[in-house]
């Protein structure tokens, strides 16, 4: 898919996998959001979703630790990309990541893509401190992050660094040695997250795809979020061409959307189509917009959508999914715009 075909998307989920002790929630549990994460990856390949993506949060009542679920989907899947949105890069060794998400994406038959960042306000303060990493001299936390990212993405090529022991416990092969396992294809299925034009040139210039989420930067034009987002992925795209790469990137965006096509569907989203962005602070100085949510019967719905500048620029859009309402009803959602919403637009 060229950035000049992107009518037809990739279609996908984005779940942060909250679980609460609520009667409220049918999440209530770690375990019951790791068993009911895999099995709404399941149900979105049975209905002929695209892509099963988690958003990764430390010292939360989310999912903190990807790579155990997404090598167990890949396991259990055959044909839907499996993915995060995203890690944060601050708690990372990138040389462990390595190893993690090639031994990931090996059995998933190389479906991982693996969206990546350098993260967002936290639950506490500085968290990546206790987990054992800590800013260089004159380096902020974002600037840390982006090492790890640079040096996560040099070893991911797969060539030697580190000097053999002469005296092994196991044969070597010849010359320097990398960490283990590689997976072939992977450093092509990485995505930055970013929240600014700045941030996705930075990505493009790597040869990272992007992954534009529902919040981003707000650049003081008094544009709408979708607007703003899509000059982001204008950016992105010619800095990539500028930055001279030989295959094409992908673009994905993150969208909360819900056709309303039952009683439940009313009940639960019937007054959630407020029509506007929100703009706040994500913390003390960064100042962002906030996307609106999509609630709709089907024939709305597609013709808001129509008008979206960001979902047409981009070839994948992740569907961000209550998941505290359970498998079914988000195995629903998600084949409603399946069914009702893409084809009337050439997504499908």
């Amino acid at each position: 898919m060229t950035s000049e075909d992107v009518g037809v998307k990739k279609i996908g989920f984005l779940s942060f996998g909250h679980w609460t002790a609520s009667p409220s929630s049918q999440v209530r549990s770690a375990s019951d959001a790791l068993v009911q994460s895999l099995e709404l990856a399941v149900a979105a390949e049975e209905v002929g979703a695209d892509g099963a993506y988690f958003r990764v949060h430390h010292f939360a009542r989310q999912l903190g630790s990807p790579f155990p679920l997404l090598a167990a989907i890949g396991a259990r899947t055959s044909t839907i990309e499996i993915g995060t949105a995203v890690i944060d890069m601050r708690y990372e060794n990138p040389l462990y990541m390595v190893e993690d998400a090639g031994a990931a994406d090996l059995l998933a038959g190389g479906r991982l893509q693996l969206g990546i960042s350098r993260g967002s306000p936290e639950q506490v303060i500085d968290g990546w401190r206790y987990f054992g990493y800590q800013p260089a001299d004159g380096e902020t936390d974002a600037d840390m992050a982006r090492r790890h990212t640079r040096v996560f993405l040099e070893v991911l090529k797969g060539d030697g660094f580190a000097e053999p022991n002469p005296r092994p416990m196991f044969p070597n092969p010849p010359g320097l040695l990398t960490v283990e396992p590689q997976s072939p294809g992977l450093r092509e299925r990485i995505w930055w997250g970013a929240g600014s034009a700045g941030t996705a040139e930075w990505a493009a210039g790597l040869g990272m795809n992007l992954m534009s989420s529902t919040l981003v930067d707000d650049d003081a034009s008094g544009d709408p979020f979708h607007v703003v987002q899509a000059r982001h992925i204008e950016a992105f795209r010619a800095a990539w061409k500028e930055a001279g790469h030989e295959r094409e990137p992908r673009v994905s965006v993150s969208r909360s959307i819900f056709a309303l096509v039952s009683d439940q569907d009313r009940m639960y989203f019937g007054r959630s189509a407020d029509g506007g962005d929100h703009v706040g602070y994500i913390d003390e100085a960064t100042r962002a917009i906030f996307g609106r949510t999509y609630a709709a019967e089907p024939d709305a719905l597609v013709a808001q959508l129509a008008e979206d500048e960001a979902i047409a620029a981009a070839d994948t859009l992740l569907l961000t999914v209550p998941n505290q309402l359970g498998v079914e009803y988000n195995a629903h959602a998600i084949e409603s715009i399946l069914r009702y919403v893409a084809p009337e637009l050439g997504w499908r």
